[in-house]
């Protein structure tokens, strides 16, 4: 899963912001593809508090080292805590159904995002949107349920997680939309590594305490425990490219961009798990993908007509 963020203070470099982004969407599937494996053995819910629980400790290291400690609480730790909230409860939904799915096809259904997005923000943030962009949205959920019909027949509800994790980063998007990010992209990681580990630490609890079974906490092994730690540093690495990526470029060069993460799921859920997406798929996917192109280019000449 890709995210987007801003800042002030960076030369723009378009050509460097390509390649951030393009290593990000190339990366941040690899954290995918081991959270899929490490659910033959543990709740996903714990691989989710592994991942930010990890990205928290790193976070804390670097800080320490660099001597930024005493900046951490930031600008904003009440809306930075409620980002984090956010995003761990999106991933336990993403790696959650990663563990019934393949990870391409969960990628590409989460890709929705962009028009749930757009939706989101005519009715809470009354932005206008054309016909054009509602039948960009239109298309769009098409897709999304061309793939989700033969997933929904065979796994059943868990099919529409993907989709669950796109609501609520859409809402996460909201928010920073609502709260402009004031703080430095180390203080985010560690606020978001906090808040998530709190939240999901407390679910693996009452998890154990109440006997149930894809909440409780299962000891990893040394090597489960290492795959771990291996996803929270790709998670601070992928966010970290991200961020500096739409530091140095526009959104409209770089949201194209993000579709590099379906090809990466695809291959490398191929070569781990034979997984391939068939033909009813891959159209599913070229309707997203193409409806969230035109959505990037119909904001994009909104903002020349506004500008």
């Amino acid at each position: 899963m890709n995210r987007r963020a801003t800042a002030e203070g960076v030369d723009q470099n378009p050509l460097l912001a390509m390649l951030l982004m393009s290593s990000a969407m190339l990366l941040l599937p690899v954290m995918d593809i081991a959270a899929k494996y490490l659910s033959a053995s543990l709740p996903p819910i714990e691989i989710t508090f592994g991942r930010f629980f990890f990205q928290f400790l790193i976070s804390l290291g670097v800080a320490v080292l660099t001597g930024r400690l005493t900046r951490l609480k930031g600008k904003q730790p009440v809306v930075n805590a409620m980002r984090g909230l956010l995003l761990g409860t999106a991933s336990v939904c993403f790696f959650t159904s990663v563990k019934y799915m393949s990870v391409a096809t969960a990628i590409s259904i989460f890709f929705v995002e962009p028009m749930i997005l757009t939706a989101m923000a005519a009715l809470l943030l009354k932005e206008k949107v054309g016909p054009r962009r509602i039948g960009a949205i239109l298309v769009g959920l098409l897709g999304a349920i061309v793939i989700l019909r033969p997933n929904l027949a065979e796994i059943g509800l868990v099919s529409l997680l993907p989709v669950c994790t796109a609501v609520l980063f859409s809402v996460y998007l909201i928010l920073n939309r609502l709260y402009p990010v004031r703080d430095d992209l180390l203080t985010i990681q560690f606020s978001a590594g906090l808040s998530a580990t709190l939240l999901l630490g407390a679910a693996l609890t009452f998890g154990g305490l109440a006997g149930i079974e894809c909440a409780h906490f299962v000891l990893p092994t040394a090597s489960e425990a290492a795959l771990g730690a291996l996803i929270g540093l790709i998670s601070f690495a992928g966010h970290g490219l991200v961020v500096s990526a739409f530091q140095r470029g526009n959104a409209s060069l770089l949201a194209p961009l993000q579709y590099i993460e379906i090809v990466s799921a695809t291959l490398l859920g191929y070569l781990v798990f034979s997984d391939f997406p068939d033909g009813p798929t891959w159209l599913g996917i070229a309707l997203i993908v193409g409806s969230g192109l035109y959505i990037t280019h119909r904001e994009r000449k909104q903002k020349q007509v506004s500008g």
